[in-house]
């Protein structure tokens, strides 16, 4: 249509219509707003891979509370004559697998071996696998909650004074904090096993000493990163004191980052449980963890496989549902997700 046509167009009453009827209330609608725990959880479920991981690690910690308790069997009990036999399951024996064969025979056919079944076998001393995983599984989750809870208390904390006042503070934590990474974590772990029980105790005062290292770094790196932005910046000119700009505007910023780096701080604790059990220096027999379980287990690897098999596969799936977990609670408390 050209100018002239439209100035010479006419306009008639039926040409428009009204939105609303007189009759009609208008509602102004109001959205309530939604608390920023609720978007977390929002942005979580919506993460398949992390309500995997989280629910596998739910499942693990229920069977370290329950698992153990299944049976007759303890950690520690040994039967003699019942020796390197392999898993058998019954019911699910007649399908074929777990049915206790080893080369193509039984080793489950003598009139004593009859009606007993070890759903992950046994070891070379006739003690229940299973028993003896899950036992060892609670031993590990506990080591590797307890370094969750250094890094969130110690370094984390550390950190963000360290980034958040800078100067001096800064200088002379980080020196302190590099005298103590310098220290090697087998040297800390044998000097504690002089004046400690070995074990938990030992393996828990060692990353108390050093294992919050890497935490610390990594919240005061993102301290120094967030500290400057425009939202802090715009607190401290309103008036918030310094432990309202920490804990109220840098941490929640930097929270997502935090969370990542405490949860693969579980599997790095584990390893280093197994790692000092290569070195006798875990947890005592017949004290059981998934780091000594795989230990033994190597020993006779190329014989009997099972007793490798069992807490391999249960250190290697608890591992990876705690890396699931962990990108989504990444995503999930990280704002600049929030309502994606």
């Amino acid at each position: 249509m050209s100018e002239k046509d439209y100035r010479s167009h006419e306009y008639h009453h039926d040409d428009f219509a009204f939105a609303h009827s007189a009759d009609d209330k208008l509602i102004d609608k109001n959205f309530k707003a939604t608390s920023y725990i609720k978007d977390v959880w929002s942005n979580f479920r919506k993460n398949k891979g992390a309500i995997i991981g989280f629910i596998i690690v739910v499942i693990f910690i229920i069977m370290a509370l329950v698992g153990p308790g299944m049976n007759e069997h303890t950690y520690k009990s040994i039967t003699k004559g019942h020796e390197y036999l392999t898993p058998r399951v019954k019911n699910i024996e007649k399908v074929g697998i777990f049915d206790g064969t080893y080369k193509g025979s039984s080793m489950y056919n003598t009139e004593e071996l009859k009606d007993v079944y070890y759903w992950f076998g046994t070891d070379d001393q006739g003690r229940d696998l299973w028993t003896r995983v899950w036992s060892g599984t609670r031993v590990s989750l506990i080591i590797a909650f307890a370094a969750v809870v250094i890094d969130i208390v110690i370094g984390m904390v550390y950190g963000m004074i360290s980034g958040f006042f800078g100067g001096k503070v800064d200088m002379l934590m980080q020196r302190f904090a590099e005298i103590l990474n310098g220290v090697p974590t087998l040297v800390v772990v044998t000097l504690l096993g002089l004046v400690l029980p070995r074990g938990m105790t030992s393996i828990i005062f060692a990353l108390m000493i050093t294992g919050w290292i890497p935490m610390e770094r990594i919240a005061r790196a993102q301290v120094l990163k967030v500290k400057e932005q425009e939202y802090v910046l715009a607190a401290r000119t309103l008036g918030a004191n310094k432990f309202t700009l920490i804990f109220k505007e840098i941490l929640p910023n930097i929270f997502g980052q935090v969370i990542v780096t405490s949860m693969f701080s579980i599997p790095n604790a584990i390893f280093l449980e197994a790692y000092l059990s290569f070195l006798g220096l875990g947890v005592p027999q017949p004290m059981a963890s998934l780091g000594s379980l795989v230990s033994d287990g190597y020993k006779c690897m190329t014989t009997f496989p099972h007793i490798l098999i069992s807490p391999v596969v249960a250190m290697s799936v608890l591992m990876l549902a705690f890396n699931l977990f962990a990108d989504g609670l990444r995503d999930a408390f990280d704002p600049r997700m929030l309502n994606k």
